[in-house]
């Protein structure tokens, strides 16, 4: 296998989180970020670091639980990864995967990956039930709105305008998502 370069990928789940321990004192030729939740592959960095990939680089990623929080993404990028050549380590687990491992190494990516899967539901669970306690003591508001009324009054009125609603959510900084739910 042909000496490739040395690729990061970092993600976080939001905005806020901090980076930084992610990869510190890994030399890298080139680091994808994202800032995203991990519960599905449609995140715009990761599909650019897959695309930038060739047979003999090397993917260095943090944990599995930054790569994918689901078993089925994690194995099916791991593989997809090793058949083109590339291989993918995970630093915190200390464990690299090149696509002729063992039983073992499989076995180890299988569990380390359900358990990020489980974390990832458990969280999920936890926050609805924090939620629905809040609820019944009158707590939880919900997320506040994206538009204030007058915000949404003028919204209403430049769609009756005819004004294209994309044009609209621009100038408001929100989705079009957000114009159709003020106009319902």
């Amino acid at each position: 296998m042909a000496q490739g370069q040395r690729i990061g990928y970092i993600r976080v789940s939001s905005e806020g989180q901090n980076t930084e321990r992610q990869l510190e004192g890994v030399a890298l030729d080139k680091t994808f970020t994202d800032k995203v939740s991990g519960k599905n592959q449609d995140r715009p960095q990761l599909q650019l670091m897959l695309g930038h990939v060739r047979e003999g680089d090397e993917v260095f990623v943090h944990s599995m639980d930054r790569l994918a929080r689901n078993l089925g993404d994690l194995l099916q990028l791991v593989t997809d990864l090793t058949r083109r050549g590339v291989r993918v380590t995970f630093t915190k687990e200390a464990q690299t995967f090149t696509g002729d491992d063992s039983s073992a190494s499989k076995l180890m990516l299988s569990i380390m990956g359900a358990v990020a899967e489980f974390e990832r539901a458990m969280i999920r669970e936890r926050q609805l039930e924090g939620i629905a306690i809040a609820k019944t003591k009158g707590v939880y508001k919900g997320r506040k709105p994206s538009l204030t009324t007058e915000q949404a009054a003028q919204v209403r009125e430049r769609v009756a305008s005819g004004e294209k609603k994309a044009a609209i959510a621009r100038a408001f900084g929100v989705s079009r998502e957000t114009i159709y739910q003020c106009l319902k």
